[in-house]
Protein backbone atom coordinates (compact mmCIF):
# COMPACT_ATOMS: atom_id res chain seq x y z
CA UNK A 1 0.00 0.00 0.00
CA UNK A 2 2.98 2.63 0.59
CA UNK A 3 3.91 1.65 -2.85
CA UNK A 4 0.97 2.59 -4.02
CA UNK A 5 1.12 6.25 -1.97
CA UNK A 6 5.08 6.44 -3.25
CA UNK A 7 3.67 6.24 -7.23
CA UNK A 8 0.98 8.68 -6.35
CA UNK A 9 3.86 11.22 -5.17
CA UNK A 10 6.33 10.60 -7.73
CA UNK A 11 3.29 11.27 -10.60
CA UNK A 12 2.90 14.81 -8.76
CA UNK A 13 6.67 15.42 -8.51
CA UNK A 14 7.17 15.03 -12.14
CA UNK A 15 3.94 15.42 -13.87
CA UNK A 16 2.72 18.50 -11.94
CA UNK A 17 5.67 19.76 -10.26
CA UNK A 18 4.37 19.83 -6.90
CA UNK A 19 6.98 21.68 -4.17
CA UNK A 20 9.18 19.76 -1.89
CA UNK A 21 6.74 21.21 1.14
CA UNK A 22 3.22 19.95 -0.22
CA UNK A 23 4.79 16.31 -1.49
CA UNK A 24 5.77 16.34 1.96
CA UNK A 25 2.42 17.56 3.50
CA UNK A 26 0.34 14.82 1.07
CA UNK A 27 2.64 11.91 2.25
CA UNK A 28 1.83 12.91 5.79
CA UNK A 29 -1.52 12.83 5.55
CA UNK A 30 -1.79 9.52 3.59
CA UNK A 31 0.60 8.04 5.65
CA UNK A 32 -1.52 9.24 8.64
CA UNK A 33 -4.85 7.81 7.01
CA UNK A 34 -2.75 4.26 6.32
CA UNK A 35 -2.01 3.82 10.21
CA UNK A 36 -5.36 4.75 11.20
CA UNK A 37 -6.98 2.24 8.52
CA UNK A 38 -3.96 -0.80 9.49
CA UNK A 39 -4.80 -0.19 13.22
CA UNK A 40 -8.43 -0.35 12.47
CA UNK A 41 -8.16 -3.71 10.21
CA UNK A 42 -5.26 -5.27 10.71
CA UNK A 43 -5.67 -7.57 7.86
CA UNK A 44 -5.91 -4.76 5.56
CA UNK A 45 -3.03 -5.38 2.52
CA UNK A 46 -4.37 -3.47 -0.13
CA UNK A 47 -6.23 -0.05 -1.35
CA UNK A 48 -9.60 -1.79 -2.86
CA UNK A 49 -10.73 -2.79 0.52
CA UNK A 50 -11.21 0.82 1.63
CA UNK A 51 -14.82 1.86 1.85
CA UNK A 52 -16.59 5.22 3.01
CA UNK A 53 -16.94 3.39 6.15
CA UNK A 54 -13.56 3.43 6.84
CA UNK A 55 -13.07 7.01 5.89
CA UNK A 56 -15.78 8.52 7.37
CA UNK A 57 -14.22 6.41 10.66
CA UNK A 58 -11.12 7.95 10.12
CA UNK A 59 -12.79 11.83 10.03
CA UNK A 60 -14.47 10.96 13.35
CA UNK A 61 -11.18 10.15 14.44
CA UNK A 62 -9.94 13.56 13.53
CA UNK A 63 -12.73 15.25 14.95
CA UNK A 64 -12.48 13.83 18.37
CA UNK A 65 -9.08 14.56 18.34
CA UNK A 66 -10.04 18.18 17.28
CA UNK A 67 -8.45 18.98 14.12
CA UNK A 68 -9.30 22.31 12.66
CA UNK A 69 -12.41 21.69 10.21
CA UNK A 70 -9.52 23.39 7.48
CA UNK A 71 -7.47 20.35 8.40
CA UNK A 72 -10.10 17.72 8.39
CA UNK A 73 -11.31 19.10 4.50
CA UNK A 74 -7.29 19.17 3.59
CA UNK A 75 -6.82 15.81 4.48
CA UNK A 76 -9.59 14.43 2.89
CA UNK A 77 -8.96 16.38 -0.27
CA UNK A 78 -5.70 14.81 -0.38
CA UNK A 79 -7.86 11.16 -0.03
CA UNK A 80 -9.92 12.21 -3.41
CA UNK A 81 -7.05 12.89 -5.05
CA UNK A 82 -5.28 9.71 -4.29
CA UNK A 83 -7.79 7.94 -4.52
CA UNK A 84 -8.50 9.12 -8.23
CA UNK A 85 -5.14 8.75 -9.41
CA UNK A 86 -5.65 4.83 -8.39
CA UNK A 87 -9.32 5.18 -10.15
CA UNK A 88 -7.05 6.24 -13.42
CA UNK A 89 -4.69 3.69 -13.54
CA UNK A 90 -6.48 0.74 -12.47
CA UNK A 91 -5.26 -0.46 -9.24
CA UNK A 92 -8.96 0.42 -7.93
CA UNK A 93 -12.11 -0.40 -9.66
CA UNK A 94 -14.02 2.59 -7.72
CA UNK A 95 -13.93 5.44 -5.49
CA UNK A 96 -14.97 5.57 -2.20
CA UNK A 97 -14.39 8.84 -1.72
CA UNK A 98 -16.43 9.75 -4.37
CA UNK A 99 -19.83 10.80 -2.21
CA UNK A 100 -17.78 12.14 0.71
CA UNK A 101 -18.30 15.27 1.36
CA UNK A 102 -15.56 17.89 3.26
CA UNK A 103 -16.28 19.44 6.54
CA UNK A 104 -17.52 23.57 5.97
CA UNK A 105 -15.58 25.91 7.45
CA UNK A 106 -15.80 29.55 6.83
CA UNK A 107 -12.12 30.69 5.62
CA UNK A 108 -10.68 33.22 8.17
CA UNK A 109 -10.65 36.95 6.88
CA UNK A 110 -7.85 38.75 6.10
CA UNK A 111 -6.22 40.61 8.38
CA UNK A 112 -6.18 44.41 7.26
CA UNK A 113 -4.43 47.31 9.08
CA UNK A 114 -6.39 50.57 9.16
CA UNK A 115 -6.19 53.72 7.15
CA UNK A 116 -4.56 55.42 10.00
CA UNK A 117 -2.35 52.72 11.04
CA UNK A 118 -1.23 52.48 7.72
CA UNK A 119 -0.34 56.39 7.54
CA UNK A 120 1.78 55.50 10.69
CA UNK A 121 3.31 52.97 9.23
CA UNK A 122 3.98 54.99 5.85
CA UNK A 123 5.06 57.81 8.37
CA UNK A 124 8.02 55.49 10.39
CA UNK A 125 11.11 55.70 7.61
CA UNK A 126 11.99 59.25 8.55
CA UNK A 127 14.72 61.11 7.72
CA UNK A 128 17.07 60.89 4.21
CA UNK A 129 19.37 58.51 4.93
CA UNK A 130 19.64 55.83 1.77
CA UNK A 131 18.21 53.33 4.33
CA UNK A 132 15.12 55.10 5.14
CA UNK A 133 14.73 55.92 1.52
CA UNK A 134 14.38 53.06 0.41
CA UNK A 135 12.23 51.49 2.77
CA UNK A 136 9.67 54.48 2.47
CA UNK A 137 9.38 53.49 -1.20
CA UNK A 138 9.39 49.65 -0.55
CA UNK A 139 6.35 50.69 2.19
CA UNK A 140 4.92 52.95 -0.25
CA UNK A 141 5.02 50.77 -3.40
CA UNK A 142 3.64 47.75 -1.10
CA UNK A 143 0.41 49.34 -0.58
CA UNK A 144 0.02 51.41 -3.28
CA UNK A 145 -0.58 48.59 -5.62
CA UNK A 146 -1.45 45.39 -3.12
CA UNK A 147 2.05 43.55 -5.04
CA UNK A 148 2.94 40.35 -3.27
CA UNK A 149 6.45 40.30 -1.75
CA UNK A 150 7.94 37.71 -4.20
CA UNK A 151 6.80 40.22 -6.85
CA UNK A 152 8.37 43.42 -5.34
CA UNK A 153 11.27 41.83 -4.77
CA UNK A 154 11.69 40.84 -8.47
CA UNK A 155 11.16 44.43 -9.89
CA UNK A 156 14.03 45.53 -12.06
CA UNK A 157 14.99 49.11 -13.06
CA UNK A 158 13.24 48.48 -16.46
CA UNK A 159 10.09 47.46 -14.96
CA UNK A 160 9.63 51.09 -13.77
CA UNK A 161 8.21 54.23 -15.39
CA UNK A 162 8.07 56.66 -13.30
CA UNK A 163 6.88 59.04 -15.71
CA UNK A 164 3.83 56.62 -16.45
CA UNK A 165 3.57 56.09 -13.09
CA UNK A 166 3.45 52.62 -13.77
CA UNK A 167 5.45 48.92 -12.55
CA UNK A 168 5.08 46.26 -15.15
CA UNK A 169 5.05 42.55 -14.09
CA UNK A 170 4.38 39.23 -15.40
CA UNK A 171 0.48 38.43 -15.68
CA UNK A 172 -1.47 35.68 -16.63
CA UNK A 173 -0.98 33.96 -20.43
CA UNK A 174 2.62 35.62 -20.70
CA UNK A 175 0.57 39.02 -20.90
CA UNK A 176 2.45 42.02 -18.68
CA UNK A 177 0.45 43.64 -15.97
CA UNK A 178 0.70 47.10 -15.84
CA UNK A 179 0.05 48.28 -12.23
CA UNK A 180 -0.48 51.84 -12.04
CA UNK A 181 1.03 53.60 -8.49
CA UNK A 182 -0.05 56.69 -6.83
CA UNK A 183 2.15 60.12 -6.31
CA UNK A 184 3.48 59.41 -2.97
CA UNK A 185 4.34 55.94 -4.48
CA UNK A 186 6.06 57.83 -7.40
CA UNK A 187 7.71 60.31 -5.76
CA UNK A 188 9.46 58.07 -2.95
CA UNK A 189 10.19 55.77 -5.46
CA UNK A 190 12.16 58.61 -7.51
CA UNK A 191 13.59 59.65 -4.44
CA UNK A 192 15.15 56.95 -3.78
CA UNK A 193 16.12 55.82 -7.48
CA UNK A 194 17.91 59.01 -8.18
CA UNK A 195 19.55 59.80 -4.51
CA UNK A 196 19.98 56.59 -2.64
CA UNK A 197 20.19 53.26 -4.99
CA UNK A 198 23.77 53.68 -6.25
CA UNK A 199 24.86 54.47 -2.93
CA UNK A 200 23.87 50.72 -1.86
CA UNK A 201 26.92 49.86 -4.27
CA UNK A 202 25.92 47.40 -6.48
CA UNK A 203 27.42 45.50 -9.47
CA UNK A 204 26.88 47.00 -12.26
CA UNK A 205 25.07 44.48 -14.07
CA UNK A 206 22.70 44.17 -11.08
CA UNK A 207 19.49 45.26 -11.96
CA UNK A 208 17.42 45.13 -9.05
CA UNK A 209 15.61 48.01 -8.00
CA UNK A 210 15.10 47.05 -3.94
CA UNK A 211 18.92 46.21 -2.92
CA UNK A 212 20.16 45.24 0.90
CA UNK A 213 23.21 46.96 2.24
CA UNK A 214 25.50 44.37 0.63
CA UNK A 215 24.72 46.04 -2.74
CA UNK A 216 22.26 42.85 -3.88
CA UNK A 217 18.79 41.94 -4.38
CA UNK A 218 17.12 42.27 -1.17
CA UNK A 219 15.22 39.10 0.06
CA UNK A 220 11.88 38.23 1.47
CA UNK A 221 14.04 37.94 5.44
CA UNK A 222 15.01 41.87 4.91
CA UNK A 223 11.63 42.99 4.36
CA UNK A 224 9.74 40.81 6.75
CA UNK A 225 12.35 42.08 9.42
CA UNK A 226 12.40 46.01 7.93
CA UNK A 227 8.39 45.94 8.36
CA UNK A 228 8.30 44.39 11.78
CA UNK A 229 11.17 47.51 13.10
CA UNK A 230 9.03 49.73 11.49
CA UNK A 231 5.43 48.24 12.71
CA UNK A 232 7.59 48.90 16.07
CA UNK A 233 8.43 52.64 15.42
CA UNK A 234 4.60 53.44 14.50
CA UNK A 235 3.07 51.52 17.45
CA UNK A 236 1.20 48.84 15.61
CA UNK A 237 1.58 45.79 18.07
CA UNK A 238 -0.70 43.54 15.53
CA UNK A 239 1.38 40.95 13.81
CA UNK A 240 1.77 42.56 10.23
CA UNK A 241 3.57 40.59 7.04
CA UNK A 242 3.97 42.55 3.88
CA UNK A 243 0.42 40.25 2.74
CA UNK A 244 -1.17 42.45 5.16
CA UNK A 245 -0.22 45.57 3.58
CA UNK A 246 -1.58 43.80 0.08
CA UNK A 247 -4.96 42.55 2.24
CA UNK A 248 -5.43 46.25 3.39
CA UNK A 249 -4.64 47.69 -0.10
CA UNK A 250 -7.80 45.57 -1.53
CA UNK A 251 -9.68 46.67 1.43
CA UNK A 252 -8.65 50.37 1.58
CA UNK A 253 -9.91 50.20 -2.37
CA UNK A 254 -12.97 48.37 -2.54
CA UNK A 255 -14.12 50.89 0.80
CA UNK A 256 -13.02 53.96 -1.94
CA UNK A 257 -15.37 52.80 -4.09
CA UNK A 258 -13.06 51.56 -6.97
CA UNK A 259 -14.70 48.30 -9.11
CA UNK A 260 -13.85 44.89 -8.26
CA UNK A 261 -12.55 44.25 -11.97
CA UNK A 262 -10.02 46.85 -12.11
CA UNK A 263 -9.12 45.45 -7.95
CA UNK A 264 -8.93 41.99 -9.48
CA UNK A 265 -6.68 43.26 -12.60
CA UNK A 266 -3.80 45.07 -10.42
CA UNK A 267 -3.47 42.34 -7.68
CA UNK A 268 -3.09 39.39 -10.29
CA UNK A 269 -6.37 37.95 -8.68
CA UNK A 270 -7.11 34.54 -11.42
CA UNK A 271 -11.30 34.74 -9.56
CA UNK A 272 -12.68 37.30 -8.98
CA UNK A 273 -14.08 35.29 -6.62
CA UNK A 274 -11.15 35.99 -4.53
CA UNK A 275 -11.14 39.71 -4.81
CA UNK A 276 -14.80 39.56 -3.56
CA UNK A 277 -13.99 38.55 -0.34
CA UNK A 278 -12.56 42.15 0.31
CA UNK A 279 -16.16 43.51 0.35
CA UNK A 280 -16.88 41.30 3.34
CA UNK A 281 -14.18 43.72 5.67
CA UNK A 282 -15.78 46.72 4.12
CA UNK A 283 -19.90 46.61 5.65
CA UNK A 284 -20.54 50.14 4.27
CA UNK A 285 -19.38 49.49 0.46
CA UNK A 286 -22.07 50.59 -2.26
CA UNK A 287 -24.23 47.60 -3.25
CA UNK A 288 -23.05 48.75 -6.53
CA UNK A 289 -19.15 46.74 -5.96
CA UNK A 290 -20.46 44.15 -3.93
CA UNK A 291 -22.10 42.75 -6.65
CA UNK A 292 -20.07 43.63 -9.61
Amino acid sequence: MEEKINAFLENLQTVKNYSRNTLAAYHNDLNQFLNFATSEQAYLVNWVRVDKSLLLSFILHLKEREYTPASVSRKVAVLKSFFHFLVARGDVNADPTATLDSPRFQKALPHVLSEIQVTQLLAAPQGDAIKQLRDRAMLELLYATGLRVTELLSIDLPDVNVDTQTVHRPGRGGKRRVIPINDRANDALIAYIENARAKFKPREDEPAVFLNLKGARLTRQGVWLILRDYCARAGIEAKVTPHTLRHSFAAHAITRGEGLENIQRVMGHSSIATTQIYTRLAPELPEKNKTE
